[in-house]
């Protein structure tokens, strides 16, 4: 007999009509709820970087997202264009040391703790190393990844970097016609054609110009196109050692030519054999070696301290001064004779303060040079640049060179700012000022006439005054030709009406 109750739990299920509409779907399980909407935000992140990725691409950028261990998150795919195929999916992973280098993203790198700190960095040089292509030197621009709210952004991201190929730098900077001379003024330019024409030249030469207008950096030139271009270029400071010291310096000495004389000594005329001797500051050699240096020059021999055995000197002289050597001449504390033997081809090197057309091509060299060996690659701002190009640079292009050494070094970003510069060249110069307000009173008194020499001793004003002269030459710190150009007078001028007031 059947048994009457509750239906059983595995009893069959009744058949819905054919005209019944259809059973809704079984609701997803929350597991795959979650995988669902990890996908989908995983699509809109790897649509947000690779937008970002393209933008910069379309700027010939390389763009790289880095995690809080400085580890490469995400590389844009422009590199595998730069590098290799490849290159972008190798990097991935990899630490940012080891693309790199650990001077500036390893523990205690630069980058890494300006980065650490919350700070932006713009404009470093590294080389650029991934796995199966050649280095490659780029500019490095690295901050903290600040994400705007709402976006959709990796969390993972800390910090975010930005390479730029170094070839691009090499475009900007002024190629020099010779090397290491930059410049394009008319007084420049004679220079440049001058040096070609000593090229088959064995003749001395004297470069002349006040100190830091490069006056090395042309007899390395000359040195350069010279025919003696292959052997050795010595250089000796004539002023930096005392008379004893120089003679052995130049010439040498064997042993026991004086006390502490214990062994012979090759001097610097032997070591220049074959190639090419710069006498740096010439004009501070003492006459007894000057007497010494004449007849080398003419009859091409020398003798060793304590020795009488003459020896051939093979160099050729090529001699520097910032000192008016016709002056020391006049005052006997240069030989004549000696003056036309080292004269034979003189250059002068004008002050950077009358080829003002020099100051942005040497101010892009320098700052290529300068940031170089500080490993950053920056650029001006056109208001850094007109103050370089106001100021008077009175210590010339030595000047110049460290003023970039201390803006380079203060420099927080890719673009160099006139707040980067030392503050005497941005601010108000108190002596520039002095010397401007000195001439306007001085030419108040002057007469009409361009050349005040002319007008004879009668002539009221500056030239026939010695102590409104003398307050004028402190004012423009003895430099004779800013002071002739504020009288409106020339040098030589100048100088005879010093000479007659004992102002030399």
């Amino acid at each position: 007999m059947a048994k009457t109750g509750a239906p059983r739990a595995n009893a069959t299920r009744p058949r819905r009509p054919a005209d019944a509409p259809p059973a809704p779907p079984d609701r997803p399980t929350q597991s795959a709820r979650r995988a669902a909407t990890t996908g989908a935000d995983d699509a809109a992140l790897r649509a947000a970087i690779d937008g970002v990725s393209s933008a910069f691409a379309s700027l010939g950028r390389i763009f790289v997202c880095v995690d809080s261990t400085f580890r490469v998150l995400h590389a844009s795919t422009i590199l595998d264009r730069v590098m290799h195929q490849g290159a972008s999916a190798s990097a991935t992973g990899r630490e940012l040391a080891e693309l790199l280098g650990s001077e500036l993203f390893g523990e205690g790198g630069t980058l890494r703790q300006a980065l650490r700190a919350g700070e932006r960095r713009e404009g470093w040089r590294a080389t650029l190393t991934v796995p199966g292509a050649d280095p490659r030197l780029v500019s490095v621009t690295a901050a903290p990844f600040c994400a705007e709210p709402g976006a959709a952004c990796d969390p993972r991201v800390a910090y975010v970097v930005v390479l730029r190929p170094a070839e691009e730098d090499q475009l900007h900077e002024p190629r020099a016609p010779l090397p290491g001379l930059i410049g394009r003024s008319a007084a420049m330019d004679r220079i440049f054609r001058l040096i070609e024409n000593l090229e088959q030249s064995e003749a001395t030469v004297l470069v002349t110009g006040e100190s830091g207008t490069g006056k090395e950096v042309v007899a390395r030139a000359i040195h350069a196109r010279s025919q003696r271009r292959h052997g050795p270029f010595v250089a000796v400071n004539c002023g930096a050692l005392p008379g004893e010291l120089l003679e052995s310096e130049l010439f040498g000495h064997v042993r026991g030519a004086f006390t502490g004389a214990v062994r012979d000594r090759v001097g610097r005329f032997e070591l220049a054999s074959g190639g090419s001797l710069f006498l740096d500051e010439v004009g501070d050699l003492p006459l007894p070696i000057q007497v010494k240096l004449l007849r080398v020059l003419q009859e091409r021999t020398f003798e060793r301290l304590g020795e009488s055995r003459s020896r051939p000197a093979n160099a050729r002289i090529l001699a520097a001064t910032n000192v008016d050597l016709k002056r020391a001449v006049h005052d006997g504390v240069f030989r004549e004779d000696l003056y036309y033997r080292l004269r034979v081809v003189p250059i002068e090197i004008p002050p950077l303060r009358e080829r003002r057309e020099d100051i942005s091509p040497l101010a892009a060299a320098l700052l290529a040079r300068v940031g170089a060996r500080h490993g950053r690659a920056l650029r001006y701002s056109p208001d850094a640049l007109r103050a370089l190009l106001a100021y008077p640079w009175p210590g010339n292009v030595r000047e110049l060179e460290n003023a970039l050494e201390y803006a380079v070094a203060v420099c927080k970003g890719q673009t160099l700012l006139p707040e980067d510069l030392p503050r005497e060249i941005v601010e108000p110069n108190d002596e520039a000022s002095a010397l401007r307000a000195a001439a306007a009173t001085l030419r108040a008194d002057a007469p009409p006439s361009r050349d005040l020499a002319a007008s004879g001793p009668r002539t009221p004003g500056v030239l026939e005054d010695p102590a409104r002269l003398r307050a004028l030459l402190e004012a423009s710190r003895w430099r004779r030709a800013a002071a002739a150009r504020q009288l409106g007078v020339s040098r030589t001028t100048l100088w005879r009406r010093m000479r007659e007031f004992g102002l030399a």
